[in-house]
């Protein structure tokens, strides 16, 4: 596989131009940052090629991730293709508000993390661009949410990919896909461009799904420097219906719980990225950046709204809420926006509600940092010193409109706004400004020719302004500041062995989405509401880690490994837990936990035969007993709590992870597959290890191709081959007292995110 040289500023022109190179085209190698540091951090990171990434025949650049890395695991939470939980060493990088974010993304140097609630939306990845990308472990210069590593992505420019290449493809569920992407270069000068379009009808009821993604690079590069644009752009349609009660999934695998759920963006992102060389040793390079997101969302749920019971209040509707003095069922009558009580017109029954919401943010920033290398007395010295500045403006509204749940479960609107007066449930208006801004120093240092060390040293400052836009409860000022310290040393055993150890520390910050919803009083809904304003600590994490790598000959194959041990403690986590108010829940800092494990990845090539074997073992672990809201799970209390001991597992994260994945290349032909495996993991909200856990499982995914003519080949993927029946995360859910046609009398409170049935899928590809 090729390897993608993570973090680092200095992008080579790979297989060049379309002409035969020469000795001036050597020296014009784009120069783009990638993420803070000068490539210090490189030596053990995971890394994915575009090769990689469109092995299966179209660009897929999640699948290329879970097929090649044990350590990766995308949960269907939302249960869309688009919108996984993308879970690596126990931390998340996720689209869906109430994640807890902890691992840094970078697109060309520029934070991907959207502002509002560090989310990473890998709908607006334009994949058929993609270069190659990188996962690594923890370092400080990384910045904010780095808990858990950094995903840096980097995209193809014309003088790193010239040509045309291009692919359509159609599988079951209604499944097209179509891109194009082509560079080229001239003299100093080149360009490139990609768009793509997919539809999905989705494998689950009422579950289309339409993204369009473009993507354009045009650059000047020379000896002595270079320039280049970048245009991102997206619009994308997802609808996911996520979890369904496990009884409702047994007698039809397809049915959703309740819908719509479905969430529309659009984005732009325009970036500069500017070098110069200074002298022989020592260049300048920055990226700057300017985007916009609009995502509106809206969601039906179900809600625990009736008849008011009260004789005072006959008529009209009330939301009941668990608890109180006397542990009992409690009503609250419901009013609109006009502060009148919501007349009943249901009998009684059968109500639900409709969330919506818009977030719109325009962001820009700036990463500039100075790269020095040059040969001192032991080797070669790699000094990186730099700053970073991203600043954002994000304009957030919701509502939830009463509705009527129908027969098949959809929400039907039925006019009025629902204005609680304590807040249980009200619309928001909010503006929230955040600066981030950092310095950092890194430096790979030789001590002796076979020992070096590699010094890094990060100092982050935030600030979070909130402007309520209705009364003055959201209104908030909040500052952050830390200074993250990392080392590691590298010792060269042979040509072949490499050890390693190291020691670093990270900090995200709380967001304006955590801090606008932190109060249990004012509980927010699980689809982006946000109604309290109470301060949240910032997370800190301090991680070690050690390991190796390898490369061997052995008969007659080429075998790369590389083997890390690590651990990752956490303090003043931040965790989103269930209120007594169905649906909805709030932010709270939950004391230290505690995450640790072993990889070990093996990559072996011989001919046309290539093969992958790693492993994951994760450990999540709270380190400290608390107390949690949790009114679904069958283990709690009367008044809905959990008891959560020192050593319980975090839920969400499975123990055991396996990849295998072989390919065979031959004439005109190739074939392959994966094998995918993941142990079992408790389900989110049995924070306490009290309930069954969700079982594991193992998928076989197939792929081949035939060349049709020179440059056209027929390929096809077969996923899920077996049609194993699996989920991949899970959660509780009240369904007592919906009505569930195809599960009549269900009770269970346990609710599935399931992983897709057999699913092929057919195609061309051209490259010219």
């Amino acid at each position: 596989m090729a390897a993608l040289l993570a973090g680092s500023a200095l992008i080579g022109a790979g297989s060049a131009l379309a002409q035969a190179p020469d000795a001036g085209d050597a020296l014009r190698q784009p120069i783009i940052v990638t993420a803070p540091g000068g490539a210090v951090d490189k030596d053990d990171a995971l890394t994915l090629a575009a090769a990689d990434i469109g092995r299966s025949g179209s660009p897929d650049f999640l699948g290329a991730l879970t097929r090649n890395f044990a350590g990766v695991t995308l949960q269907d939470a939302q249960n869309n293709l688009w919108q996984p939980n993308l879970v690596y060493r126990g931390f998340v990088a996720s689209p869906l508000q109430g994640q807890a974010q902890g691992i840094a993304v970078y697109l060309d140097g520029a934070r991907f993390n959207q502002p509002f609630g560090d989310t990473v939306q890998f709908d607006l990845l334009p994949e058929a661009a993609v270069r190659g990308v990188s996962l690594l472990d923890k370092s400080a210069v990384y910045g904010l949410n780095a808990l858990g590593g950094a995903l840096v992505i980097d995209t193809k420019t014309g003088l790193s990919d010239p040509g045309l290449e291009a692919s359509l493809s159609h599988g079951r569920f209604g499944t097209t896909e179509a891109s194009v992407a082509g560079g080229m270069a001239w003299g100093d000068w080149s360009a490139f461009g990609a768009f793509q379009y997919t539809r999905d009808d989705g494998w689950r009821d009422h579950s289309p799904s339409t993204l369009y993604n473009g993507y354009a690079d045009v650059g000047f590069d020379t000896a002595s420097g270079g320039l280049h644009l970048k245009v991102v752009g997206a619009n994308t349609d997802l609808t996911g219906n996520g979890v369904s009660p496990v009884e409702l999934l047994a007698a039809d695998r397809r049915a959703v719980f309740t819908w719509p759920d479905n969430s529309r963006s659009r984005y732009g992102r325009v970036s500069l990225h500017p070098w110069v060389a200074l002298s022989d040793t020592t260049r300048i390079e920055a990226t700057l950046y300017a985007q916009k997101l609009t995502l509106r969302t809206v969601n039906g749920d179900a809600a625990d709204i009736e008849g008011c019971e009260d004789d005072d209040d006959v008529g009209f509707v009330c939301l009941e809420t668990v608890g109180g003095d006397d542990e009992e069922e409690e009503q609250a009558v419901l009013t609109d926006a006009e502060g009148n009580a919501i007349v009943d017109t249901l009998g009684g029954e059968g109500y639900g509600v409709l969330n919506r919401g818009r977030t719109a943010t325009r962001a820009m920033g700036a990463l500039v940092q100075l790269i020095d290398k040059r040969m001192v007395g032991a080797g070669e010295n790699v000094f990186a010193l730099g700053f970073s500045y991203d600043t954002s403006r994000t304009r957030f509204d919701t509502s939830t409109e009463l509705g009527a749940l129908t027969d098949d479960r959809s929400v039907e609107g039925l006019g009025s706004i629902i204005v609680q007066p304590d807040g249980a449930i009200a619309p928001v208006g909010l503006i929230a400004h955040t600066d981030y801004w950092g310095v950092f120093v890194q430096d790979r240092l030789p001590i002796t020719s076979r020992l070096s060390a590699e010094i890094g040293l990060r100092y982050n400052h935030a600030r979070i302004v909130m402007l309520d836009q209705i009364g003055t409860a959201l209104n908030g000022r909040h500052r952050f500041q830390r200074l993250n310290p990392g080392i590691e040393f590298d010792y060269v055993v042979s040509d072949g062995l490499t050890l390693r150890a190291g020691y670093a520390e990270s900090n995200r910050v709380p967001t304006p989405a955590e801090l606008s919803c932190a109060d249990e009083n004012a509980p927010c809904s699980l689809t982006n509401f946000f109604v309290a304003d109470p301060p949240l600590k910032q997370v800190v994490a301090k991680s070690w880690e050690a390991g190796a790598k390898g490369h061997a000959q052995a008969g007659g194959f080429t075998i790369d490994w590389l083997l890390s041990a690590w651990r990752t403690d956490n303090r003043n986590d931040i965790q989103y837990v269930a209120s007594e108010i169905r649906g909805r829940a709030y932010f709270r800092n939950i004391g230290s936990t505690r995450r640790q494990g072993v990889e070990a990845t093996v990559r072996a090539s011989r001919g046309g035969l290539t093969a992958g074997l790693s492993y994951a073992f994760t450990d999540a672990t709270y380190r400290a007993p608390l107390t949690l809201s949790s009114p679904a799970n069958p283990s709690a209390d009367e008044e809905g709590l959990i008891e959560v001991a020192r050593g319980d597992r975090l839920p969400g994260i499975p123990r055991h992870s396996a990849t295998l994945n072989l390919d065979y290349a031959g004439n005109g032909w190739s074939v392959g597959g994966d094998i995918i495996a993941r142990s079992g993991q408790y389900l989110v909200g049995d924070e306490g290890n009290d309930e069954p856990k969700l079982g594991g499982y193992a998928l076989v995914n197939l792929r081949g191709s035939v060349t049709l003519v020179k440059g056209v080949s027929l390929f096809g993927t077969l996923n899920n081959a077996l049609g194993r029946r699996y989920a991949t995360f899970g959660t509780f859910s009240e369904v007592d007292e919906i009505a569930l046609e195809e599960a009549p009398g269900a009770s269970n409170p346990r609710a599935y995110g399931p992983g897709a049935p057999r699913r092929w899928q057919v195609g061309v590809k051209a490259l010219f």
